[in-house]
């Protein structure tokens, strides 16, 4: 059982190669149960998040979201607020004995503490952000939150009360950014890349004529197909732009850029809205949607490409 203390306390390269697997796609019915409240999965922080949330804090609850497929870390970030106020609590110590910045009782957290997540205690402790965290997404999956299968029942297993459900939504809602309405090329480009999926991932290849894509083959021909020149390889489709500035909601059609540095791109993908992205991502997979993944260590950027976004190959 987890204790909710602010309520109690204030009463109420190529891609192929170097290129991270993708988690499952989701089915569609998960995807719309996932995204019904509290924001999409991979959405980009409000203005009011980015106040509101501390950077390590807001960093830690999208690293941690990927540990219960089709969990927003939104969802993360609302508990974490209604808890402690994202650790800002001066004790962070319930009444009832719950403790740390998401507020476990540690009977709770030893069963959601393993495996270790990186950055985290050796042992594990519910007062250590990372393991508290990554332990608050476990026991949401194990509790609906799977898939978006039953979020509410999730929420309210973390805290025993149909008010505390409706809040901590109601503050996820106001974290995640408004998704733009994307472009009639980029929704072009979309529809192209949709109907590449189950294509195998061929290294080069451009297209179903040469027996597949690889990942910014994928994307310069859902883009070739929407009128718009792109270049062939993953740096210089990064390269082209126009970037998009850390903090701007993504729109459907926006590229998404991997890698180890911006100088070294090594895998995109293709945005298409609540959360999820297509692409091409490596050798012996097929072109497949999944989770956008923008939170993860990878992630370099994202580009909106216009028809004055970068020249032909």
């Amino acid at each position: 059982m987890v204790s909710s203390l602010l309520a109690k306390t204030a009463g109420g390269i190529g891609c192929a190669i170097l290129a991270l697997p993708l988690l499952a796609a989701l089915t569609i019915a998960a995807l719309l149960g996932g995204l019904s409240s509290g924001g999409s999965m991979a959405a980009s922080p409000s203005k009011h998040a980015l106040a509101d949330i501390p950077a390590r804090m807001l960093a830690l609850y999208q690293r941690a979201a990927p540990e219960c497929p089709g969990l927003s870390w939104t969802i993360l970030a609302a508990i974490g607020k209604v808890e402690t106020n994202h650790a800002r609590h001066p004790t962070m110590h319930s009444s009832a004995g719950a403790v740390g910045p998401m507020q476990f009782l540690p009977s709770t957290f030893t069963a959601y503490a393993y495996p270790v997540p990186p950055g985290g205690k050796n042992p594990p402790t519910p007062w250590d952000p990372v393991d508290a965290v990554h332990a608050a997404a476990r026991l949401l999956c194990a509790n609906g939150a799977k898939d978006g299968k039953n979020l509410r029942r999730a929420i309210w297993h973390y805290n025993h009360s149909n008010a505390y459900v409706n809040q901590v939504l109601k503050t996820a809602d106001t974290y995640a950014a408004a998704t733009p309405t994307p472009t009639t090329a980029a929704a072009k480009a979309v529809t192209f890349a949709r109907a590449q999926l189950g294509t195998p991932y061929v290294w080069g290849g451009d297209g179903p004529a040469e027996g597949g894509f690889d990942c910014s083959g994928l994307t310069r021909a859902a883009y070739r197909a929407a009128g718009i020149s792109i270049p062939r390889v993953a740096q210089a489709q990064y390269g082209a732009g126009p970037r998009l500035l850390k903090g701007t909601p993504l729109a459907p059609g926006d590229l998404l850029f991997f890698g180890t540095s911006p100088r070294t791109i090594t895998h995109v993908s293709l945005y298409t809205g609540s959360g999820q992205a297509i692409d091409a991502p490596r050798p012996g997979a097929v072109v497949r949607q999944g989770p956008a993944r923008t939170g993860s260590p990878s992630f370099q950027g994202a580009t909106r490409p216009t028809v004055r976004g970068g020249g032909a190959r």
